[in-house]
């Protein structure tokens, strides 16, 4: 079921992620996180067999229990990418190569004192919330390249860049404005010094990732238009 899904729909996305970049001037490298939540671990192999190597996971009960199932040896990347409470921190930085949702600093300070007591760095996004909106979390407002600078300065955390998620609504100037001021957020943490270990931007999902690409994201999380609606 999932490989003849793979077999549609990927060479269609990475036509259009081409054709955004393209739109964009850009040459970078845009990752491709596939977005497995909600579907059996069947995805996740069908998705390492049709080539991709980033699977995404919202919940840590649900990326602990696929990890379970999956050969460590297949060199799958396993991120996390939904919102991680406080109390799950001790299991989620064994399981994730890549935390997208560092959305507070009592979030970030418990990951770091977790990366302390084991001796891992966790390598992680800060969630931003450039659009307002009180439904999202992350940080926002003109304070938020100092709070990321606090974050980026924790011990035992490696910050690769910024993540967010633009409004549900069908108009593009609103959508395509948020990962615009995400990428200048960035930009502004660039030219101050923050101390990030990377400029990644994880911007897009299956409904707007051409116009995240074309305001400058360099990973996606796709699932819906990779694997059919969650069952």
């Amino acid at each position: 079921m999932y490989d003849e899904r793979l077999k549609q729909s990927l060479p269609r996305v990475q036509e259009r992620v081409a054709e955004a970049l393209a739109r964009s001037g850009g040459d970078r490298d845009v990752k491709l996180v596939a977005v497995t939540k909600g579907h059996p671990v069947e995805a996740v192999a069908a998705a390492w067999r049709a080539g991709l190597r980033i699977v995404g996971e919202n919940r840590v009960q649900e990326l602990a229990a696929k990890r379970t199932e999956v050969p460590t040896d297949v060199g799958v990347s396993w991120h996390l990418i939904g919102h991680l409470q406080r109390n799950k921190v001790r299991q989620a930085v064994p399981l994730s190569d890549l935390i997208h949702s560092v959305d507070s600093i009592r979030l970030a300070q418990e990951l770091s004192k977790e990366a302390q007591r084991t001796g891992l760095s966790v390598a992680a996004l800060v969630q931003v919330n450039v659009s307002g909106e009180e439904t999202k979390g992350g940080f926002e407002g003109d304070g938020a390249v100092d709070r990321i600078g606090e974050v980026a300065a924790l011990p035992g955390l490696s910050i690769m860049g910024l993540m967010t998620m633009a409004p549900f609504v069908d108009d593009e100037v609103v959508v395509r404005g948020t990962f615009r001021r995400t990428r200048e957020l960035l930009e502004r943490c660039v030219d101050t010094g923050v101390g990030l270990a990377g400029r990644e931007l994880s911007m897009g999902m299956s409904g707007d990732f051409e116009l995240a690409i074309e305001e400058g994201s360099t990973m996606i999380r796709l699932g819906t238009v990779l694997f059919g609606e969650r069952t």
